[in-house]
């Protein structure tokens, strides 16, 4: 039995520069329809699994069926087919409820199915892609080591060539959806160094997925390991269509942006709360919105989700005409994460003392863009990522 414990309210997302007109009919009905599944099922209940450390699983089914795996994937595949722009506004929609819900959402669609549908053979599309686009299957994406976070190329995990099947050992951390994924998608290292994806099932002796307990933060998402031991993986099941750190960080481009667009939502979201209880809530004889420092706040968070949404439409527009970069893709979600944590907790100060309980999101937005500004490359990595384009010198530390 769910229990309702945070109040549904009539949502406007705030649009100050009139970006609706921007967008296509079609995705404005894609972002409401979502917006209106997710008050439905997820806004009223949110902060309940949050404050109890659970996953809601059993959404699984319904995001399935509401395209959210996966969705700028193509139709053969079981997949909606739809543009980068409506992919955004998805993410956006979903963060809107909770940043660790789209991460379940995104890990499944950009880190899982994109690099099957992208990398995979034609077998391995149709073996698999269907069936995560339903959320029949649900995957994770093995990158992160226990040693080896920024620095990726660093990894240990590796497999060697058995004859008839590949051996994999290794361990990766801080892995979303590990806990009950169906499939990881791992890279690895070969014997000569060489990194490769490899798709590895439940099941296969050897593979584990131990949960990471006790956190503060993405609460309502399972997050844990990916440990190998003498794993064997059938040769079918390496990705051939890409070798190389490329493979990785091709994956990583389309889950940032999808990230760039989500922390507008959480942004939006304790905006909108903290402007209706300015309203509501009176001091000295008038709503607190009516003094300076508090319209202050107000409208610095309002002018800042106005350009975030202006960054993220223009870099969508790239996307679609295949032009957007790995830089430019790195600046929007170091810009937007950075943004909407500094709006969350301007947010949080209009609450007072209320915003840090259950019964507003706020508190659980920061303590969630707290994980998102450091997961999927630190702010400070997309710093770096942002100076290197703009100066030719890289300035990661043992690089040539």
């Amino acid at each position: 039995m769910e229990t309702k414990t945070q109040a549904t309210h009539t949502y406007t997302a705030p649009d100050y520069y009139g970006l609706d007109e921007l967008l296509s009919d079609e995705h404005k009905i894609i972002r409401d329809s979502v917006r209106a599944w997710i008050n439905e099922h997820i806004i009223p209940y949110i902060n309940d699994w949050a404050q109890n450390n659970q996953c809601p699983k059993h959404l699984i089914p319904g995001m399935g069926e509401m395209g959210l795996f996966g969705p700028s994937l193509p139709e053969e595949y079981g997949c909606p087919g739809l543009d980068e722009m409506a992919y955004g506004l998805i993410m956006q929609e979903i963060e809107r409820a909770d940043s660790g819900i789209r991460s379940m959402c995104s890990v499944q669609g950009s880190l899982v199915m994109y690099p099957i549908y992208k990398y995979g053979s034609e077998a391995q599309k149709q073996k698999y892609l269907p069936k995560l686009a339903t959320g029949e299957l649900m995957g994770c994406f093995g990158l992160t080591e226990p040693d080896h976070g920024s620095n990726p190329g660093g990894m240990t995990t590796h497999f060697t060539d058995e004859g008839d099947h590949y051996l994999l050992n290794g361990a990766k951390t801080w892995i979303s959806n590990s806990p009950f994924a169906d499939i990881a998608v791992v890279w690895a290292k070969n014997e000569e160094g060489r990194i490769h994806g490899l798709i590895v099932e439940r099941g296969m002796d050897g593979f584990s997925t131990p949960k990471i307990e006790n956190k503060w933060s993405l609460r309502a998402s399972d997050t844990g390991e990916l440990v190998f031991e003498d794993v064997k993986v059938p040769k079918e099941n390496l990705l051939p269509g890409i070798s190389g750190l490329r493979g990785p960080l091709g994956c990583l481009d389309k889950a940032r942006y999808g990230i760039a667009w989500g922390a507008i939502g959480a942004a939006m979201d304790c905006y909108s709360t903290a402007l209706r209880y300015a309203k509501e809530r009176e001091q000295f004889g008038q709503p607190i919105a009516g003094f300076q420092l508090q319209q202050k706040k107000l409208a610095e968070m309002l002018t800042e989700i106005t350009k975030m949404q202006l960054l993220t439409w223009r870099l969508g527009t790239l996307m679609n005409e295949g032009r957007a970069t790995t830089a430019q893709i790195s600046l929007a979600k170091r810009n937007n994460v950075a943004t909407a944590l500094e709006i969350a907790r301007e947010a949080r100060q209009v609450l007072g003392g209320m915003g840090i309980t259950g019964d507003y999101p706020i508190m659980r937005h920061m303590m969630n863009l707290e994980s998102v500004i450091t997961y999927e490359g630190t702010h400070d990595i997309h710093l770096l990522i942002t100076g290197y384009d703009i100066t030719g010198i890289s300035a990661f530390r043992g690089s040539k």
